[in-house]
C-alpha cells in the first residue's frame, strides 16, 4: 500500500551535503506509517527519487500538516518544484552497511566492499552518523595501501570522469594540488596562466574552502565566475588551454565531497583517505600529470620529513597504479605564504605577482615558478632543468598577465577593484625580539573569526615573517573585517596569542 501524497515545500535549511526532509508532528503520513526523528526515508516526486534523513517539526508555519519540507540540498536532487506531490516511505538500509560494520569493527575491505560503500555514499543513503563511524573507522584501523588503491578507485567510479585526451590529443594534461593546511597558498592561481601560456594543457578545478580562511575558487570567484557547468568549462579549455574554476559543479567523485563534510568538522584527515580524496578528483577531472606540493612544518598538516616521505611513496604507489604520473614537492610550510590570508587580499597578492608588482609577496612568486617549473618538464620538448627559467620568463614578460586575463574574460569577468574591508586593526608585538614561530593554524581561525571566507573582503594582512626583528608595539599584521561583531571575536582570539611566537635577542 503506497503512502498518501503531500505537497513539497522548500524550507530554506542548508544541511551541507545532506538530504534531510520536514514532516509535521501531526501530518496523517506520520503516524500511519510510524515515522519517527531521524528515520530514513524515500522520497518519490516525477519520477525522481531520493534517500534522506526525517526531522519531525511541530510549528505549521515550518511545515504545514500536508506537506513535505525539503531542505536546499534535498531540494536540488530531487529536482521538483514546489507543489508537486511527493510520496515519503521507509527507506531500506543501504546495501554496503555491512561492509560498513566490517569496518567499525576493524577488518580490512576488500574492492567490492569499497565500491559498494561509495556507491551508496554518492547516493546520499548515509545518514550522518554512518558517515561520521566510516571516517572514524578508517582513521582508528588505518586503510593499507591496497584499501587506499580500491577507495581511490570506488570515488572514481562513483561520480563523472572527463576525458580531455579525446579534445585534446595524446599531450599530457597537468595539474597541481597542495594538501593544505598553509594560509595564504593560492599558487595555483600563478600556476595555471604560467603553464597554459607555455601551452599545456591545465582545466584546474579548485575547491572552496570549509574549515579554512579561503579556497582556489573563493579567490577567484572575486575575479571571474567559477560556477560553471561542464559543458562550458570545456568550451572554455579549448578557449584558453585552462581555468580556475569550482570543482563542485561538475560531479566529480561527488562521495568524496560528502566525506570532506564529516571529515573536516571532526578534524580528521588521515593519510588514506587525503590519498584517495586528491587522487580521485585529478583522476575524475582527466589529469594525466600531477604536481603534489606536501607543505612540512610545525603546524601543517605533515610535521616532520620522514612522514612527509611515507605519505609520498603512499602517494606514488596509487598514482602508478591508475596511470597517472606524479611529482610530489615538499616544501617548506613552517609559515603562512603570501601576505593577505582571506579571499580579497590573497587576490590582491596574486595579481601584484601577475602585475611583476615591486611589493609583490616574493614567496608566492617563488614557490609558483618552482611549481610551474615542474609542471612545464612534464612537456616532452623541455629539457630537464629548463622548466624554471621558462615559468620566469612568462611571468617577467607579462604573458602570464595576459593569459590570466583571457582565463577571466573568458569564465565572465567579475566588475569593480577588489574589494576592501572598512573595519581594521593592528596586532602589534608584546615585546622587542625575533620572529622565531608562526602557527598557520591559529592564524587561519583569526582570520576565519574576522570574516573570511564568507566575508570575502575580512582576513589578516601580515607585515612580518620569520625571522624578521621586531619591537614591541611593531605591527603584526592587520585585522580586516566588516562587522563589528566579527572584528571582536578575532580581536579577542588575537590578542590572547597572535599566532607568532617572539624571542627577545641574546
Amino acid at each position: 500500500m503506497q503512502s498518501p501524497s503531500l505537497h513539497i515545500r522548500r524550507v530554506g535549511i542548508d544541511t551541507w551535503r545532506e538530504n534531510v526532509v520536514y514532516l509535521h508532528r501531526d501530518c496523517p503520513v506520520v503516524r500511519a506509517e510510524g515515522f519517527q526523528a531521524l528515520s530514513k526515508v524515500t522520497v518519490h516526486a516525477n519520477g525522481q527519487t531520493i534517500a534522506a534523513v526525517l526531522n519531525v517539526v511541530t510549528d505549521a508555519q515550518i511545515v504545514p500538516p500536508c506537506d513535505l519540507g525539503l531542505s536546499e540540498e534535498a531540494f536540488a536532487r530531487l529536482q521538483v518544484e514546489e507543489g508537486h506531490a511527493a510520496r515519503i516511505e521507509h527507506a531500506e538500509p543501504p546495501p554496503s552497511l555491512a561492509a560498513l560494520r566490517r569496518k567499525i569493527a576493524g577488518e580490512r575491505l576488500g574492492r567490492e566492499e569499497l565500491h559498494a560503500v561509495m556507491a551508496d555514499i554518492a547516493a546520499a543513503r548515509y545518514s550522518k552518523i554512518e558517515l561520521a563511524a566510516f571516517v572514524v573507522a578508517t582513521q582508528q584501523y588505518e586503510l593499507d595501501r591496497g584499501e587506499v588503491l580500491h577507495l581511490t578507485e570506488a570515488m572514481i567510479a562513483a561520480g563523472r570522469r572527463i576525458d580531455w585526451r579525446s579534445e585534446f590529443g595524446a599531450g599530457p594534461v597537468v595539474d597541481k594540488h597542495c594538501i593544505g593546511g598553509i594560509p595564504g597558498n593560492r599558487t595555483s592561481m600563478l600556476v595555471v596562466p604560467i603553464v597554459t601560456a607555455h601551452g599545456m594543457w591545465c582545466p584546474k578545478t579548485s575547491s572552496r574552502a570549509i574549515t579554512s580562511p579561503a579556497g582556489t575558487a573563493d579567490t577567484m570567484e572575486l575575479l571571474a565566475e567559477v560556477e560553471l557547468p561542464l559543458e562550458r568549462l570545456q568550451a572554455i579549455v579549448r578557449q584558453t588551454h585552462g581555468c580556475l574554476a569550482w570543482g563542485g559543479t561538475a560531479d566529480l567523485s561527488p562521495a568524496d565531497d560528502i566525506l570532506i563534510a564529516v571529515e573536516r568538522p571532526l578534524a580528521i584527515d588521515s593519510p588514506g583517505q587525503m590519498v584517495a580524496s586528491i587522487l580521485s578528483k585529478k583522476i575524475a577531472a582527466g589529469s594525466t600529470h600531477l604536481v603534489l606540493d606536501i607543505p612540512v612544518g610545525p603546524s601543517a598538516k605533515v610535521h616532520s620529513l620522514p612522514e612527509a616521505q611515507r605519505l609520498r611513496r603512499l602517494f606514488e604507489y596509487v598514482a602508478t597504479r591508475l596511470g597517472l604520473q606524479l611529482e610530489v614537492m615538499v616544501s617548506d610550510g613552517s609559515q603562512p605564504i603570501g601576505r593577505g590570508i582571506g579571499p580579497a587580499l590573497e587576490a590582491r597578492d596574486v595579481m601584484q605577482v601577475l602585475r611583476n608588482d615591486p611589493s609583490a609577496p616574493q614567496d608566492l612568486r617563488q614557490k609558483a615558478l618552482w611549481l610551474a617549473a615542474r609542471m612545464i618538464e612534464f612537456d616532452p620538448d623541455v629539457r630537464g632543468g629548463d622548466g624554471y627559467r621558462i615559468a620566469r620568463d612568462i611571468l617577467d614578460s607579462g604573458r602570464a598577465l595576459t593569459q590570466m586575463q583571457a582565463i577571466i574574460q573568458a569564465q565572465g569577468e567579475r566588475a569593480g577593484p577588489l574589494p576592501v574591508a572598512p573595519l581594521q586593526l593592528d596586532i602589534t608585538a608584546p615585546r622587542t625580539g625575533v620572529v622565531t614561530a608562526a602557527d598557520n593554524l591559529r592564524l587561519a581561525r583569526i582570520a576565519r573569526l574576522a570574516g573570511a571566507p564568507q566575508v570575502p573582503e575580512a582576513g589578516i594582512d601580515l607585515a612580518v615573517r620569520l625571522g624578521d626583528a621586531v619591537q614591541a608595539g611593531q605591527v603584526l599584521y592587520r585585522l580586516h573585517a566588516r562587522f563589528e561583531a566579527d572584528l571582536a571575536f578575532a580581536r579577542q582570539l588575537a590578542e590572547a596569542d597572535s599566532g607568532f611566537s617572539i624571542t627577545p635577542q641574546a
